[in-house]
């Protein structure tokens, strides 16, 4: 199916491309296989004004001519449609080498590697090499999650996802429908952020804690996608980061490594128990939940009484 739309996209855009008057959608169906097999006009009709949409959002200028008998037509200029010539520096071309040597996963390193050759087909200088070390440190982005790839491809096409989701309180995983926007790598764990339909707001979710398989759900979003995805400040705030008060732990000594680099205060309490003193902000419970025994919440009540709750649930299974 993939495949076919694609065969069928490229013939549309090739009969916009190579013809100097507007054609109308009678001649566009004579004159692609695709269209001829669509079956009524209604099928045919949905078929080029979604292929229509795509190659509009894929970057291509469509123009809509009307003639003198009031009929309808359409062509993509060639001159609309031509892009400036590229010209890149060395150090330009080493910034996109670097780019595309951070990808380990192999479905991107392909994509970067071909834009690469596009690149130089283009113009690249012949005396600068995009994969050249830079230097002792290799960078890589890791991507471990199975739903990372699915969910790059529905960012890109705009379609709506399901999912299984465990939330960090919750023991098992409940079904979300999402219109995802962007995936956003942040402190080693990537993240989606997207319009949750059943809750009807803007919802960003970790990755890590999808379960099973990410499914397709329909064509097109009901709710618009803003202009920018805030993605890491969501996070930060909810891991404690983005706060204007502080909370007071007790954390046994020689443990929980990542709250002592973010406590602003740190006092020894004897028999292997430090006090210390740590930014309290949305979703701290969660984070200190995940040290167990070793850390204690004294103050402020309330995060106390969210981190034993998350004990209990964890406990009851």
């Amino acid at each position: 199916m993939a495949i076919a739309k694609a065969e069928r996209l490229m013939n549309l855009a090739l009969c916009l491309l190579g013809t100097r008057r507007p054609l109308s959608k009678r001649e566009l169906r004579e004159s692609i296989e695709a269209y001829l097999e669509a079956g009524n006009d209604d099928s045919f009709n949905r078929m080029f004004e979604r292929d229509k949409d795509d190659l509009r959002e894929l970057g291509l200028v469509i123009e809509t001519v009307e003639n003198l008998e009031g009929e309808v037509g359409y062509l993509a200029r060639r001159d609309s449609n031509r892009l400036p010539p590229i010209t890149l520096d060395a150090e330009e071309a080493a910034a996109l080498g670097l780019a595309a040597k951070v990808w380990q996963q192999a479905r991107l390193a392909g994509a970067a590697s071909g834009a690469l050759q596009k690149l130089r087909a283009a113009g690249l200088p012949e005396d600068v090499d995009p994969y050249e070390a830079h230097g002792a440190l290799e960078p890589r982005i890791p991507v471990h999650e199975a739903a990372f790839e699915p969910l790059m491809l529905a960012c890109r096409d705009r379609r709506p996802v399901l999912f299984d989701y465990r939330k960090a309180s919750a023991v098992h995983p409940e079904p979300r429908h999402v219109e995802p926007w962007a995936l956003e790598c942040w402190r080693g764990h990537w993240y989606l952020a997207g319009w949750d339909r059943d809750r009807g707001a803007e919802r960003v979710f970790r990755l890590s804690r999808i379960t099973g398989r990410v499914r397709s759900r329909g064509t097109g979003f009901t709710a618009p996608v803003p202009d920018v995805v805030t993605v890491r400040e969501t996070v930060a705030g909810w891991a404690g980061e983005i706060a204007d008060r502080s909370a007071l732990i007790r954390l046994r000594s020689g443990a929980g490594y990542p709250l002592r680099a973010k406590a602003v205060g740190v006092r020894e309490l004897g028999d292997g128990w430090d006090e210390l003193e740590i930014p309290y902000g949305h979703g701290l419970d969660a984070w200190l939940v995940e040290f167990g025994p070793d850390v204690v919440v004294l103050e402020p009540a309330e995060l106390r009484a969210d981190v034993v709750d998350r004990l209990r649930a964890v406990a009851m299974g």
